[in-house]
């Protein structure tokens, strides 16, 4: 093993300061319809996680009062809390951009006939899961008819004004089948849509591009076929450090379903609040989280490796 490999991940970065805080996002819990190979959280329909309302009114009084210009919602599937829709309703206001993180199928469970209109009317950007144009490849990561039905949910929210030049904000998200990077993003968007588009009909405005995180499920299934140090391997040869100027930790805070406070959603699953004296929503204090040291480990490899990942796709820092 060379010098370079035995460094850990703060060793080469060196400590990270974070941005002032212009991002919220929220995980409303680990409850899913669907129980995808790479997923860092291992949701499920199982789960029981679920964020009550008091930790949602506590997120509303924050970006009522801080400088948020985003708030960011995601789970496991968020589309399957109850209090999804009402807590849209009190965090709608002008200047304030809302996205949806969506597997896609969950907005064809019955129950939810009429939430694509709703996010229509409310103009929330959806950021759709849809780990591949290929039906196989969907299907081994997502289960059967997984992939019938995001293509019937993409069908629908186009058939709504989604996807198009009219304000109406459709991003799909690749990650990848397996231990590998991502091949650059503007190179596979072209790709996804030619053949999403001859296929099925289906238009979207951009891409953005996952590396795998090497926690919660897909950790597990790498270890069960002992490639999970050869993965680690890869992304610690692959680090970038023109990647650190855009990672997504540094100008946003994840709030976890119980209202604990962490620097993004990866470290929410690992349990590894932010370093501030209250790392709660209850206790939100702009001036604690700003100029913040980032929790750092290993897994932190994942976001730096090659052009860099976030929740906005590749960081273009790293291309």
């Amino acid at each position: 093993m060379n010098k370079k490999e035995k460094q850990t991940f703060s060793d080469r970065a060196g400590p990270i300061k974070s941005f002032p805080v212009t991002i919220l996002q929220a995980n409303l819990g680990r409850i899913c319809n669907l129980s995808c190979n790479h997923c860092h959280h291992a949701a499920s329909p199982e789960a029981k996680e679920m964020m009550p309302r008091e930790v949602m009114e506590e997120i509303i009084k924050v970006v009522e009062k801080a400088d948020i210009t985003t708030v960011d919602i995601t789970g496991g599937a968020p589309e399957l809390h109850p209090d999804l829709c009402p807590f849209i309703n009190r965090l709608c206001r002008p200047g304030l951009n809302i996205i949806l993180r969506t597997n896609l199928v969950a907005l064809m469970e019955p129950e939810q006939a009429g939430l694509a209109a709703y996010l229509k009317e409310k103009k929330i950007e959806l950021v759709a899961s849809l780990p591949c144009y290929m039906e196989e490849n969907v299907t081994a990561q997502r289960g059967d008819l997984a992939y019938n039905k995001s293509i019937a949910a993409l069908k629908k929210l186009n058939s709504l004004g989604y996807g198009q030049d009219n304000g109406l904000e459709l991003d799909l998200v690749y990650n990848p089948g397996g231990p590998f990077l991502p091949g650059r993003q503007e190179e596979l968007e072209a790709i996804y849509r030619r053949e999403l588009q001859l296929e099925h009909g289906i238009t979207f405005n951009r891409l953005l591009t996952l590396t795998n995180m090497p926690i919660g499920r897909f950790k597990d299934i790498l270890f069960k076929k002992g490639q999970l140090n050869q993965y680690f391997e890869l992304l610690r040869d692959s680090y970038n450090q023109a990647t650190l100027s855009g990672l997504m930790c540094r100008s946003q805070i994840s709030v976890g379903w119980d209202g604990t406070i962490y620097d993004c959603d990866f470290n929410l699953a690992l349990d590894a609040p932010v370093d501030v004296e209250k790392a709660h929503i209850a206790c939100f204090d702009l001036n604690s989280l700003k100029n913040r040291t980032i929790v750092a480990g290993e897994h932190c490899y994942g976001c730096t490796a090659g052009a860099g990942s976030s929740c906005n796709g590749t960081l273009e820092a790293g291309e």
